[in-house]
């Protein structure tokens, strides 16, 4: 009897599933949330049965103080720190306490940190006590990001559930919760505050991630919970990381803004992720918030700690103003040319559906009151982009993301459903057949900057075209498994050009209607039209993106106000008539 009872105590314990793991975590999520933020299970039902989530629902579930501080856009959080009006704890707790109601409400953060978000807060109070100044330009900001940035004391997990408690999916390295990526640093000598992290859209630790303006459609991917907080206004800005419109398409789909630089201007040292070895087409970090004035702050600021530095991948490029591009036109009177804009009403392969148009006149007639030249923008086809991406993104047949699947046993989410083989990755491309496609991409690259300087032939200034307009993606919302095309964002990243999304309108069922004259032209066009529901639809953002040369974000930003203002100027004169 005592020989069983030593053998049984030495017998290893029983191997967790991966469901038993993933309800772990969550149930160790919701125990980070005081008991005074948590909502009540009939508040819970009845989210589920509304629609929206944003404006008044949400905002009837929050105390005056936090409604009235996470309302504030950045800068204005800034100037009251600066004056003493606000401190960093009261503009954090209010935060912390909106994003815990928006994690109940969605399931949409993977890891929180208000504890250490609240610590750092009154230290960054202890400072101001002191010198009487902030710490830095985003002293006691509240930020989220997308979980593939390291931050000490919590998990980065990208939510694969056989990384949780691990460091990448490694244990005893002596890195877990115990590291810290570089764009982590620079934040925090900036003095903004992370408070917790968002997950991947799709994945098997939370489950899917709906948009908040309604709840039928999905948040886009892959960087949609960073979206859904920032749709919702559970941090004063975000990060998420775009490979092929991560950033870009979420961001169009819950009304926020954004920024997906060029590669090699923000730096992604010590990030999580997949392909880490895929540098021909990086990943890239993404900027989110409530206005371009938002992704000016935050860009301008990490700039400001010169991340090239300690980052060998970034380009040595400081800010660099662009006072010359103003809200406003100017004449040849004061020696200025007006700046031309490219204008993509499509991209002759997919239609975009009726709200996305109609958002894309808005912002054409806006600009031309305004006095813009606009200039059809008809280059390189992207249906080149298309056989271009997904060879350099998965060409190597994605065995990190099979190993990481196969630490838990986890099954695929669908949407990578076909990418593997029964029983492992797919081959990988042959380093021959790699090359010729990096070619192409070299090709393409050249013929679209010849077509772009072209443009100094029709744009009536002698100089080409400063920047382009075009849609987003083809929907204004997504019907999961009902998405046939990315390559308006895709190709951004194929050619590294930053882009800015800019939300303009949202779908109204009684005017977005289908053109009787519509004619595809081709199958996924067909299919993409005809994926289009109006009423399903209702509600949903319909921006558009604003795209510039490569490396060149701070003409961007400024480009992406003089649209902004346009189209402001443009809704209130029509809601005047």
């Amino acid at each position: 009897m005592d020989a069983f009872r030593s053998s049984s105590a030495s017998a290893p314990p029983a191997r967790k599933s991966w469901q038993e793991i993933a309800a772990e975590k969550r149930q160790a999520d919701m125990e980070k949330i005081p008991v005074e933020w948590r909502l009540m299970t009939s508040t819970l039902a009845e989210a589920k049965i509304q629609r929206s989530l944003v404006g008044e629902f949400i905002e009837s579930l929050l105390d005056a103080e936090t409604r009235a501080i996470t309302s504030m856009d950045v800068t204005g959080l800034v100037k009251q720190m600066s004056s003493g009006e606000l401190t960093a704890v009261r503009v954090v707790t209010a935060f912390c306490h909106r994003a815990a109601v928006i994690h109940q409400l969605t399931q949409n953060m993977l890891e929180i940190g208000f504890d250490m978000a609240l610590k750092r807060a009154k230290e960054l109070d202890d400072y101001f006590h002191v010198h009487k100044q902030l710490i830095g330009p985003l002293h006691g900001i509240p930020l989220t990001l997308k979980d593939q940035f390291h931050i000490k004391g919590l998990d980065t997990s990208m939510a694969f559930v056989g990384w949780i408690g691990t460091f990448e999916g490694r244990k005893g390295t002596g890195k877990e919760r115990n590291f810290e990526s570089q764009l982590i640093a620079e934040f925090h000598s900036l003095g903004a505050v992370p408070i917790g992290k968002a997950p991947e859209t799709s994945n098997n630790i939370l489950g899917y991630l709906w948009s908040p303006h309604n709840q039928q459609l999905s948040s886009g991917g892959s960087s949609g919970g960073e979206a859904v907080m920032q749709a919702l206004r559970g941090s004063a800005f975000g990060i998420g990381t775009d490979i092929g419109g991560s950033v870009s398409m979420p961001a169009s789909y819950n009304g926020i803004f954004s920024l997906k630089p060029s590669s090699g201007r923000l730096s992604m040292r010590g990030v999580a992720n997949t392909g880490p070895g895929q540098l021909v087409m990086p990943t890239v970090p993404g900027i989110m918030g409530q206005s371009v004035e938002t992704l000016r702050l935050v860009l301008k600021s990490l700039l400001s700690k010169k991340p090239w530095l300690q980052d060998p991948y970034v380009v040595p490029l400081p800010w660099r103003a662009c006072e010359e591009y103003r809200p406003e036109p100017k004449s040849s009177t004061q020696g200025h040319s007006t700046p031309a804009i490219g204008f993509m009403a499509n991209d002759g392969v997919v239609t975009p559906h009726p709200p996305v148009q109609r958002a894309l006149n808005m912002a054409k007639a806006a600009l031309q009151e305004a006095g813009y030249s606009l200039i059809d923008w008809k280059p390189p086809s992207n249906l080149e982009s298309l056989e271009i991406h997904g060879c350099i993104a998965r060409g190597d047949g994605c065995p990190d993301v099979w190993k990481a699947l196969q630490l838990s046993g986890e099954p695929e989410v669908p949407e990578i459903e076909g990418l593997f083989e029964p029983h492992g990755p797919r081959a990988p491309m042959s380093l021959p057949e790699y090359q010729d496609v990096v070619i192409h991409m070299r090709d393409f690259r050249n013929r679209y900057q010849d077509y772009w300087m072209s443009t100094a032939t029709r744009t009536g200034n002698g100089l080409p075209v400063e920047v382009f307009v075009s849609p987003v993606t083809p929907t204004a919302g997504l019907l999961p498994e009902k998405f046939f095309y990315a390559e308006y964002t895709n190709s951004t990243n194929v050619l590294d050009f930053p882009t800015v999304v800019i939300p303009v309108t949202t779908v109204d069922e009684s005017v977005d209607k289908v053109d009787a004259g519509f004619r595809p032209f081709n199958e996924t066009d067909r299919l993409n039209m005809e994926a289009y529901n109006a009423q399903a639809y209702h509600g949903a953002p319909a921006a558009i993106q604003l795209v510039s040369m490569r490396l060149s974000e701070e003409k961007l930003l400024s480009m992406a106000q003089v649209v902004v203002d346009a189209l402001d100027r443009y809704k209130t004169r029509s809601s005047l008539i």
